[in-house]
């Protein structure tokens, strides 16, 4: 017999709630048997031939950590269908390699069973909230949400922008009178570099509580603002929750590539375009098609220029443990080096007392790499003299992967040397 119209419409519905199901259980990326290595050049050659893998898309290689030179490990994120042909190159040309991560789904299977035991328990105040795990999204700007409505006099919201994708760029401003300069500290620019925007998060409770304990931190805050955006790039750390755990870009389209997003740290218009940025869509440090093209990036132009008063601008990514000042983009010492570097010096010694974590400091492109179009060297040729951006936690074990038992302890630390910076800007800013 024929079925009815409303049977048929019943089945089809059924249909159609089972395959979003099924999207929701296998529409995310899964990176069973994936490694990462660390692989140890010896000599320019050797970084040379590191270099040219590359450019061999078909192997689906993910650098952590780009070949540069010999002095910094090579981190590198390889699907299973490629370990074979990796492997057996390091081995032809008498590459060492080590295994970092033997199984990259093992260690994301515990962050997600991790984030899932404290699902069922939804705060109702930033006291409740767990910042010793991480939170999704939306978890992130409820607790924004509450902080405010906890802090009125203190603290407010301030929505700068949206995003591609439409999401609110949202600002936390913690202010204790009008007219102040202020200090920017942003999180989360990379989306996969999930320890940041959980370091953001407790920051912000940080500020909230201890303005009316902590004497140093209330002189800065009657002196200056802080503005701080936990989630720089929302449409690509929604999808890294959703979609792809290891997505670092924007979620933009590019016209005429099959490949989506650009890196918000080489959009910037400081040497656009320039070496250390990539002009392949396809590539993880893809520049754009234009400075400032991302809405994400437009957003904090904008306010940085109608603020206008700016002294500090700090920028937090993750891993490697490094602390960076500009440039990155040339060699050519900025005016202001001697002093970056000193306090740079100070602000890393502060960080390595609670647990001993060290870091290297400099500028980008002595320290790690050369890089074009990014933030913290736009900022610093606008006129805001301490830029910053930090690498958290950690050297390569974990990488982006970073257990969640480790975020207190990484935003525990920096906070301090946040402190120094903070600090230091108050004293010299006249």
């Amino acid at each position: 017999m024929p079925q009815s119209s409303s049977a048929t419409g019943g089945k089809m519905r059924k249909l159609l709630v089972l395959a979003s199901l099924i999207l929701g259980v296998f529409g995310r990326k899964t990176f069973e048997g994936h490694q990462v290595l660390r692989i140890t050049a010896v000599n320019d050659v050797q970084i040379s031939l590191l270099k040219n893998l590359t450019d061999h898309e078909y192997l689906e290689l993910d650098f952590w950590r780009e070949p540069v030179h010999e002095s910094l490990p090579v981190d590198v994120h390889v699907p299973s269908t490629s370990l074979h042909k990796v492997k057996s190159f390091l081995k032809n040309n008498k590459i060492h390699y080590e295994i970092m991560i033997q199984d990259l789904q093992d260690l994301l299977d515990d962050e997600h069973q991790e984030m899932m035991r404290f699902r069922a328990h939804q705060p109702r105040s930033t006291n409740e909230f767990n910042y010793a795990t991480y939170h999704t999204l939306s978890e992130i700007y409820s607790f924004i949400d509450m902080l405010v409505k906890e802090n009125p006099q203190l603290v407010s919201k301030i929505m700068i922008g949206q995003s591609y994708e439409g999401r609110p760029l949202n600002v936390l401003k913690f202010s204790t009178g009008p007219n102040r300069p202020g200090i920017w500290i942003d999180t989360g620019i990379h989306s996969r570099e999930w320890v940041t925007q959980a370091c953001g998060t407790w920051f912000a409770k940080t500020i909230a509580d201890s303005y009316n304990r902590d004497p140093a931190l209330a002189a800065i805050l009657n002196k200056f603002d802080i503005f701080l955006e936990i989630v720089v790039n929302p449409d690509g750390f929604q999808f890294t929750h959703t979609s792809d755990r290891m997505w670092r870009k924007t979620r933009k389209p590019n016209p005429g590539s099959r490949c989506v997003g650009v890196d918000p740290n080489r959009n910037w218009d400081a040497n656009f375009g320039g070496p250390g940025s990539s002009n392949n869509p396809c590539d993880n440090n893809y520049h754009g098609p234009s400075a400032h093209s991302e809405s994400e990036v437009k957003a904090i132009v904008d306010f940085v220029k109608s603020h206008g008063n700016l002294k500090a601008f700090v920028s937090i990514h993750s891993f490697s443990q490094f602390l960076l000042y500009p440039y990155g983009y040339t060699t050519t010492p900025c005016r202001d080096q001697a002093e970056l570097h000193n306090l740079a010096w100070k602000a890393v010694t502060a960080l390595s007392r609670p647990y001993g974590t060290r870091y290297r400091f400099g500028s980008v492109i002595n320290v790690i790499y050369q890089a074009s179009g990014g933030t913290i060297d736009w900022t610093y040729n606008q006129g805001i003299k301490y830029s910053y951006a930090f690498e958290l936690r950690d050297t390569g074990r974990f990488g982006f992967a970073l257990p969640a038992n480790q975020i207190v302890p990484t935003a525990k630390e920096t906070w301090l040397a946040l402190m120094v910076i903070m600090g230091h800007t108050k004293n010299n800013t006249y």
